[in-house]
């Protein structure tokens, strides 16, 4: 399996450091987990239902016609190839988040790893253009404007666009949620980045009825469990706490982002994360790992992403380990 953020354990036994002594800031996930209520004990007896009305609020919540929820949006990029015919041909703006390759390399299709300023001229040629937005690792985002003139070309000829919006939340300006009902667009919401909870395992997939259909048909019943249908529904539905973690991820983007140009480290990145394109980067990983704080290394190409800090303790031992690099002036 591929490699991602959030290995804790591993990097406890690998640099001998207690599990409860970690800053983990390698997954981009919102530091600030939304409270609930206890999960009453009826939903952990109960069969999910999906008559539970949790399509309906978060296609409200999203701005969508329909969706489907999902065990995660992982689980829709591992089923999506499958809902073609193998051997298409599959244009991913890369570098993005690595399970979309590898899942449609797996279903036979043809892939094709373009940059963004690529992607106009092989439009034409190809059968799905992917893109994540804002992307992840590298925080790009794409107009919402170009995004749509290239679903047209697509669409025109029976092709996909597949946008995962993973990282969109506080930027809901951005998202394609809207239009996901028109034949060939296919929008993918994650749950558990913006409301702190990945361990709900819940995502969205927004897209046109038939599709929808077709991929609930291979999820088979009960995909998503009823205490993540239950959270679900209590989260999505607090609007309030929506507008307070958008504020808060965003001003403390900008504060991390600020913070590491002060030790001459220029990132870019969303509200969730900052990232630093650097060819010292596994050096840099190992830095900081060696005083407990985890952040998450990519080699194609070499780069590092930091999350967000939780508290003032945390910013605080970031500010620490960074004045301790090699040349810092701080």
């Amino acid at each position: 399996m591929l490699e991602h953020g959030g290995r804790l354990r591993a990097a406890a036994q690998q640099y001998g450091i207690l599990l409860s002594e970690w800053l983990d800031l390698s997954t981009g996930l919102a530091p600030w987990p939304f409270s609930f209520p206890a999960v009453p004990a009826s939903v952990w007896q109960r069969l999910p239902e999906a008559e539970d009305g949790l399509a309906s609020v978060a296609a409200q919540r999203y701005g969508a016609a329909q969706v489907l929820p999902v065990a995660g949006a992982q689980a829709a990029i591992q089923l999506l190839p499958q809902l073609r015919s193998a051997g298409s041909r599959v244009g991913i703006a890369a570098p993005c988040y690595a399970e979309h390759a590898h899942a449609w390399q797996r279903a036979g299709h043809r892939l094709l790893e373009l940059r963004d300023e690529a992607i106009e001229a092989a439009l034409d040629e190809l059968d799905v253009l992917l893109l994540v937005n804002p992307n992840n690792p590298t925080g790009r985002v794409f107009a919402p404007e170009q995004v749509l003139a290239w679903h047209a070309r697509l669409a025109a000829r029976g092709g996909w666009l597949v946008v995962d919006e993973a990282f969109i939340d506080a930027t809901p300006e951005l998202s394609l949620a809207a239009h996901s009902h028109t034949p060939g667009l296919i929008v993918l919401r994650s749950f558990g980045k913006f409301y702190g909870l990945a361990g709900v395992r819940l995502g969205f997939v927004l897209a046109e009825p038939s599709l929808l259909n077709d991929l609930n048909k291979r999820l088979g019943p009960w995909a998503v469990s009823g205490p993540a249908r239950w959270l679900g529904l209590a989260c999505l539905a607090d609007e309030a706490a929506h507008q307070q973690q958008s504020q808060r991820l965003q001003q403390a983007s900008q504060r991390l982002a600020e913070l590491l140009a002060e030790f001459g480290l220029a990132t870019k990145g969303c509200a969730l994360f900052q990232w630093l394109l650097s060819a010292n980067a596994a050096a840099l990983h190992q830095h900081f790992a060696q005083r407990g704080i985890l952040l998450r290394h990519f080699t194609q190409p070499q780069s590092l992403r930091f999350g967000l800090p939780a508290s003032e303790a945390d910013w605080q031992r970031l500010r620490l380990a960074l004045g301790e690099l090699p040349g810092s002036k701080a």
